[in-house]
């Protein structure tokens, strides 16, 4: 086995294993910051980051003063009457109409609305993960639970992958909540003081988060000779990765998901979140994908990145407006 601390290429040749993946989504323009960091920013920056954590923070002691469903109702309220009229919402139209060419004006107007309305309540609900119970209640209904069962009792290590739809963090919450330690890869906010903040809320969930980029690469290898498992959303574009099909567009996507199932023999456990309405949702945990090992290794990553891209775009399709369009997913 080849040294944890080297890196994997993103485009393998056939039948031979590159090192260890680089994670996928865009790369932040400002990794974690250290005191020492913090020191080097221009002003003008300093102080617009401690303004936008202080709102920031006080828009989460206000979630936390509601209940769930009082703060994810306002966060749609706010988001759908303000968002619409960004110029970002048009980059999400012409995404939306890309991956849907059928849809009328009306439609895509609909949908944008829709879209900016679950992203509001994602964030207002972002606080109030600890008042969330997914095996209590009505508020979740978690479907194949007994596939984080059994990745928690095998004794290796796996994978959980989702997209950002819906409230992405509820996969997670529900597989923390059956007793599944997960580590969540995620991509650090450009402002500490908003990054902290996020990371104090997802305590809910885990501990552990691992930075996107080399640093990352190296502790997911590390948690992944531990026995530990991963929470990951692969929906995002990645410029260094390898050019896949995306709802029928050439999309640039990160393969470290598929490198590191190869090569470690995961279990990969695809999951979808649905918001049925307000602030209640369905879980659904699927069986692991299957892996092929042709010999070829380059093909194999291929193979099952389009079996992930496959299964994100049939969880889109569920509710389509609740994926984040605004990401540029796609090559122009």
């Amino acid at each position: 086995m080849q040294h944890p601390t080297r890196l994997l290429s993103h485009n393998p040749l056939p039948g031979r294993w590159p090192d260890l993946p680089l994670t996928e989504g865009e790369e932040s323009s400002a990794a974690p910051m250290t005191h020492a960091d913090t020191d080097t920013r221009p002003p003008a920056r300093r102080l617009r980051h401690a303004l936008e954590g202080a709102g920031m923070s006080a828009l989460i002691a206000l979630c936390r003063a509601l209940s769930v469903d009082a703060a994810s109702a306002l966060g749609g309220a706010v988001a759908r009457t303000l968002g619409p009229r960004l110029a970002l919402t048009r980059r999400a139209a012409r995404h939306y109409a890309r991956a849907f060419p059928s849809a009328t004006n009306a439609e895509i107007t609909n949908a944008m609305r829709a879209m900016w309305d679950n992203l509001g309540r994602t964030v207002f609900e972002y606080p109030n993960l600890t008042k969330i119970d997914c095996y209590s209640g009505t508020r979740v209904t978690v479907r194949g639970a007994e596939h984080i069962d059994a990745l928690r009792d095998d004794g290796r290590a796996g994978i959980f992958f989702s997209g950002h739809i819906a409230n992405w963090e509820i996969m997670p919450l529900a597989v923390a909540q059956r007793g599944c330690d997960i580590s969540l890869v995620y991509r650090a906010a450009n402002n500490p003081h908003v990054d902290q903040m996020i990371l104090r809320a997802r305590s809910a969930i885990t501990h552990t988060h691992v930075p996107k980029g080399t640093p990352g690469a190296r502790q997911m290898v590390r948690l992944i000779k531990d026995g530990g498992h991963l929470g990951m959303l692969v929906d995002q574009k990645h410029n260094g990765g390898i050019e896949m099909p995306f709802f029928g567009h050439p999309a640039m996507t990160a393969p470290a998901i598929a490198q590191l199932a190869l090569k470690y023999d995961l279990p990969l456990v695809p999951c979808a979140v649905r918001r049925t309405h307000g602030a209640h949702f369905e879980v659904t945990i699927h069986p692991p994908l299957d892996h092929l090992h042709t010999g070829d290794v380059s093909a194999d990553v291929r193979t099952l990145m389009g079996t992930i891209n496959t299964f994100l775009e049939d969880a889109i399709r569920a509710n389509p407006p609740h994926w984040m369009w605004l990401h540029r997913r796609w090559m122009d």
